[in-house]
């Protein structure tokens, strides 16, 4: 296993308690994108969306039990991107690490103007100036303290965990029949066109399409640094992950096809909405426009967040700049801090300027990188597993199941997410573009490590 731990290492604070670490894991997997997003599968699909939902589920859980597993292993690694430095060596952190900072930094933008477009049709400024003000808000919640960062988001994750809950509860009763005024409504799952109206493949191409909204759980491992016992936070997601995707996306979509018939649901509306309206509650739009922006602004804070700390830690093996690792007075890293910063500003003048084209370029170039990345911690908790069985270590308390085999089924099922993302014509270029990505990244690696290998001689000669 490559040694992922710098010899003198600038310590973040540790003032993440429990509560905020559960509410960050549940948040970061709570976005826009089951709000909203998941009409646009549920239209494709039918009510078999309910099976796309549990495919990808189940690959993103088995990733969590790998990390769970890894984190117990060594609990000195304090970043996602940094599990892959510890299998793979120098390159997996150098690449995963890159790629999942430009993942999140494009997230920024992206929901930043989401957000500022509720905004102006409240309000009525222009989206540029309501974009710029969100980012300036974040950037202060950031600036302050981790621990102003673990109460945004404790408090913006409750309301919406709140709010699913609350939809559960009122759509449960309304498919039951409770409060229905013709009974209960499961007809709905098989009337228009049977359960699986398009057949199996429009159920795998579903997959393909919820799998980035059911990714974030593993911001956990990069804010449990930041707590008191980052190795148990770490574990305790991994092992609570599955209660999450079930209560939270299988089960409020399956209530939302069962109370609304599927053909009903339109691509870019809210099918929460669709759902609270057909049940005759008139508030339901403007309280899923609260919790939509609620969910836009805690995806925000969190990549906000997600960019610094992984930021921080490449530059504390050398893989950024070395003035990025330095910390204020509260231990927190303000110069990567204000990177994201200008980088999220920056977005979103390409995004609303002349160059939406430029814009459209970035968000394509991260559209399968996740995939990548995941598949990058998979092979490293493969490697890692062997390195800590042929040493003779104790086993950890938290162990991958069905090992190996659970891995390669993971690795197939991301190869098939891959796959199917090259078949699918408006999923191609977004293919084509991760890959340059992925591509760049490994020439930069591929450079940085021959500058320090001519720069080790350099030094050899001088000092022999």
């Amino acid at each position: 296993m490559s040694d992922v731990t710098p010899k003198s290492m600038p310590e973040l604070s540790r003032s993440l308690q429990p509560r905020h670490i559960t509410m960050i894991s549940i948040g970061g997997m709570i976005g826009a994108g089951l709000f909203v997003s998941s009409s646009a599968a549920i239209a494709a699909t039918g009510p078999a969306i309910v099976i796309s939902y549990l495919i990808t589920g189940t690959l993103v859980l088995l990733v969590m039990r790998m990390l769970g597993e890894m984190a117990m292993t060594l609990p000195h690694v304090r970043s996602f991107t940094e599990f892959a430095r510890a299998g793979l060596g120098s390159w997996g952190g150098f690449v995963a690490g890159w790629l999942y900072w430009y993942f999140w930094m494009i997230v920024v933008p992206v929901e930043a103007i989401a957000g500022a477009n509720i905004l102006h049709n409240w309000l009525g400024f222009p989206p540029l100036v309501l974009g710029l003000l969100l980012m300036a808000v974040m950037t202060a919640v950031n600036l302050m303290s981790a621990r102003s960062y673990g109460e945004f988001e404790f408090w913006f994750a409750s309301i919406k965990v709140a709010a699913i809950l609350v939809f559960i509860a009122l759509a449960a009763g309304y498919a039951l029949g409770f409060t229905a005024p013709n009974g209960n409504t499961f007809a709905n799952l098989t009337t228009f066109g049977g359960f699986m109206p398009k057949g199996l493949t429009a159920v795998l191409s579903g997959a393909v399409t919820v799998y980035f909204s059911l990714t974030g759980a593993e911001i956990t491992t990069i804010a449990a640094a930041e707590s008191k016992e980052p190795a148990r936070a770490v574990a305790r997601m991994s092992t609570t992950v599955i209660v999450r995707i079930l209560t939270f996306y299988v089960g409020s979509v399956f209530l939302i096809v069962a109370v609304v018939p599927w053909i009903n649901v339109k691509s870019g509306e809210s099918p929460f909405t669709l759902a609270l309206s057909t049940m005759h509650f008139k508030w339901a739009s403007l309280a899923m426009s609260v919790i939509i922006l609620t969910a836009v602004l805690s995806c925000l804070n969190s990549a906000f967040y997600v960019c610094s700390r992984v930021l921080f830690v490449l530059a504390e093996h050398g893989d950024a700049p070395q003035y990025l690792v330095q910390l204020n007075a509260r231990r927190v890293p303000t110069r990567s801090v204000w990177m994201g910063s200008v980088a999220g500003v920056l977005g979103i003048f390409a995004a609303t300027a002349h160059s939406q084209t430029v814009f459209t370029f970035l968000v394509n170039a991260s559209g399968a990188l996740i995939v990548f990345i995941y598949m990058m911690i998979v092979v490293a908790h493969l490697r890692v597993r062997h390195a800590r069985e042929a040493s003779g270590a104790p086993e950890p308390a938290l162990k991958m199941w069905f090992f190996p085999w659970a891995n390669y089924a993971a690795l197939g099922g991301m190869a098939a997410v891959l796959i199917a993302m090259a078949r699918m014509p408006d999923m191609q270029r977004d293919l084509k573009v991760s890959v340059l990505s992925l591509a760049v990244a490994l020439g930069a690696f591929l450079i940085v490590s021959a500058r320090r290998r001519t720069r080790s001689l350099q030094t050899a000669a001088a000092q022999s």
